[in-house]
């Protein structure tokens, strides 16, 4: 799974008027399975996602699609994690529980 952390790069007038169009991206990779929960930073200098497990390659080409992205206006940090230690409702996530079964 990863955690994608992106930064703004453009003045926050220019983000806000490009924001539909991330949103509305976002939702067809939730449509698609592909993230798992997403939201901004606090202070707002960019976002946040938390993507399933996938190939690197096929989250690189998911973000290069984003309207943040192709616009330049965004710098993503991809980090890569298993998590193995999750609360009981998010069992499910947890690869060390799940890879047991």
């Amino acid at each position: 799974m990863y955690v994608v952390l992106s930064t703004y790069t453009a003045p926050l007038e220019e983000i806000d008027f490009v924001l539909p169009d991330h949103a509305e991206w976002l939702a067809k990779h939730y449509e698609a399975g592909d993230f798992l929960m997403s939201g901004r930073r606090e202070p707002r200098v960019g976002g946040v996602i938390i993507a399933r497990s996938m190939l690197r390659g096929k989250l690189d080409a998911i973000l290069a699609t984003d309207p943040f992205a192709y616009k330049h206006m965004v710098h993503y940090e991809v980090i890569e994690f298993a998590a193995t230690r999750t609360a009981k409702e998010l069992n499910w996530l947890n690869e060390a529980l799940v890879n047991q079964e």
